[in-house]
């Protein structure tokens, strides 16, 4: 049976979108696709090209495998990214997305909306995570360009993890001032049923705590790991490039999930 979403009649809102991980279902065209350019992605092509040169001058056969090894790693992970679906199927610009910022304004800096976070632990974390992310980007941009070409899939994996724990931080914060509000209405009628969403929402508010401060420990590493793949050539590099992305990736998923299972509080009074 053929799959509903190809008929040459169904509408846009009809077929998955490929910016929804989890919920994208391929046609067999569209597989083609994300394949072949997943297989021709510059990237990728590079290693290759940087992999023959220096397994031609070593003469080692161990240069080959790890050159075909991190091609074939970097070719998986783009063809079941929903962002290179994207990119490939729609056009779209190859990015992670961030949730609109607060009050409407989508092009609101992190740095502002951080600034706006009240003064605490939280604030201090999300600007150590910020200072970390600039520190990070610097290093990339000071890079020389065999560098940045191999650092070039870091760059919107940096931003995103970046994008997802100032989110996190802005719902933490408004987890925090919920709890305050059910705490001091602890003896209202209207109250008497909250006990439940009390206890949810300071484990949601412990999970944010551990997520943010486990990111900035693992941010505070970056700089050295994008120098270190600087001054390393041929396969070294890219092996440290590829447990570098592979890291990133990690982080990302990890925030997206904690980010998408939480929704904003309800307000005491409902």
């Amino acid at each position: 049976m053929n799959n509903p979403d190809d008929r040459p009649g169904a509408t846009e809102e009809q077929r998955p979108s490929p910016g929804a991980p989890g919920e994208l279902r391929l046609s067999p065209e569209e597989q083609r696709r994300v394949t072949r350019a997943a297989f021709l992605r510059p990237m990728g092509l590079f290693v290759v090209v940087i992999g023959g040169v220096f397994s031609a001058l070593t003469l080692s056969w161990g240069v080959v495998i790890l050159t075909l090894a991190t091609y074939a790693a970097l070719v998986f992970l783009a063809a079941r990214d929903s962002l290179f679906w994207a990119h490939v199927l729609e056009g779209r610009e190859y990015r992670v997305e961030t949730r609109p910022a607060p009050e409407g304004d989508e092009e609101v800096p992190l740095e502002r909306r951080v600034r706006r976070l009240p003064r605490g632990e939280t604030r201090r974390k999300a600007e150590q995570a910020l200072d970390l992310h600039r520190r990070t980007m610097v290093a990339i941009e000071e890079s020389d360009e065999i560098a940045r070409t191999v650092l070039d899939d870091a760059i919107p994996k940096l931003h995103g993890i970046a994008g997802r724990l100032v989110d996190i931080a802005e719902r933490r914060e408004e987890v925090a001032g919920t709890i305050r509000d059910l705490e001091n209405h602890a003896g209202a009628p209207q109250r008497e049923d909250r006990a439940t969403d009390l206890a949810g929402l300071e484990n949601e508010l412990r999970a944010a705590d551990e997520e943010i401060s486990r990111t900035v420990e693992k941010l505070s590493p970056l700089r050295s790991r994008v120098v270190r793949v600087s001054v390393e050539s041929g396969g070294a590099a890219q092996e440290a490039s590829a447990r570098l992305n592979a890291d990133l990736d990690e982080m990302n998923l990890r925030l997206d999930a904690l980010r998408s299972s939480t929704s904003p509080p309800e307000s005491p009074g409902q």
